[in-house]
């Protein structure tokens, strides 16, 4: 294979429509890279045929690239952990196969590195081309993450980011399931560099970033990087405690009074409706925190590659590939 000093990790999952520009996209950006730039494709167990039109654009094309694909779907996280293990370069950056990122970004990210001003350069949206309801669904999600997980987010949002070769080992290190790539992102520190950029539309196919994903994150990053929850729960209980003791007030004055014909009837049903709901609350917050803490005792890879091909050399032998798979474990 040839000098690499730059790697870009592309994840793939329902890109079919784009593939085509992305490639030609990264074989410019090559170009302006004097030849030195690699690109890692992953995967992440697409239903569509992204792999097979990968696999054909990339034998054709002047471009030293890698082509993974996961035996299934194990999320954007695993597929960008699993193209930087695999990664030869020096400085890397990750690129959305969407195309809604400007390719200046990535140049700009690696410019950044390459003049060592950060150890991670992050791409923030100043703007989106999207539609108002996408626009307004996106604001807020964002906004609440700031809010309850990590405030440091720009308030664009987070998509793409670039970092050296210390930032990537230590971020592999980091073998959390069910946690969030952009929450690791700012937790681990280093030097930091924001690059702003405007979202361009996307020109092909259909966000597979559905609002389901968008709930399932934001709890996973919640319950991984904030004790929020726990913080909700004691002050319910509290709460309820205050409420309980003006109930009782209220019970007694209102038997005193006569008011109340059916001797504890109603402070019995309040008081057991009041606490059994913030009992059942609190094991919910309670399971949540006990599951995650499970997934992550099981010491399961994170993600398994399939296959592999290495483009500008030949395919991938067995021994690679073992070697793939112990890198994403």
């Amino acid at each position: 294979m040839a000098r690499i000093k730059y790697s870009v990790v592309v994840p793939v999952y329902k890109n079919e429509a784009s593939i085509q520009r992305l490639v030609q996209v990264l074989i410019d950006m090559n170009n302006k890279l004097a030849g030195q730039l690699e690109a890692v494709f992953v995967v992440d167990g697409s239903p569509d045929n992204s792999f097979l039109i990968l696999r054909e654009a990339l034998g054709n094309a002047e471009l030293t690239a890698q082509l993974i694909a996961h035996s299934r779907n194990f999320g954007s996280f695993a597929a960008i952990r699993t193209g930087l293990a695999a990664a030869k370069g020096q400085k890397f950056t990750v690129m959305a196969a969407d195309l809604q990122e400007p390719p200046e970004l990535i140049l700009s990210m690696l410019d950044a590195l390459e003049r060592d001003e950060c150890d991670v350069a992050i791409g923030a949206r100043s703007s989106r081309a999207d539609s108002g309801v996408n626009k307004l669904v996106s604001g807020l999600f964002w906004g609440l993450y700031r809010r309850l997980v990590m405030r440091d987010i720009p308030s664009g949002g987070v998509d793409v980011f670039g970092c050296n070769e210390a930032f990537r080992d230590q971020l592999l290190k980091l073998e959390e399931a069910s946690s969030s790539l952009v929450a690791l992102i700012f937790w681990l520190g280093f030097r930091r560099k924001f690059i702003y950029y405007d979202r361009l539309p996307r020109a092909e196919g259909k966000s597979a970033w559905s609002l389901k994903k968008k709930i399932d994150y934001m709890l996973d990053s919640i319950f991984a990087f904030t004790d929020l929850p726990i913080k909700v729960l004691l002050a319910t209980g509290t709460t309820g405690i205050v409420i309980s003791f003006i109930l009782a007030v209220g019970v007694i004055v209102g038997r005193l009074a006569g008011w109340i014909t059916v001797p504890g009837y109603a402070a019995t049903m309040l008081v057991l409706l009041f606490f059994g709901s913030i009992n059942i609350l609190g094991f919910g917050i309670v399971g949540a925190y006990v599951w995650r803490a499970y997934e992550n005792s099981k010491s399961r890879p994170l993600a398994v590659v399939a296959r592999c091909y290495k483009f500008d050399t030949s395919n991938c032998s067995d021994k690679q590939e073992h070697e793939y798979q112990n890198l994403t474990s």
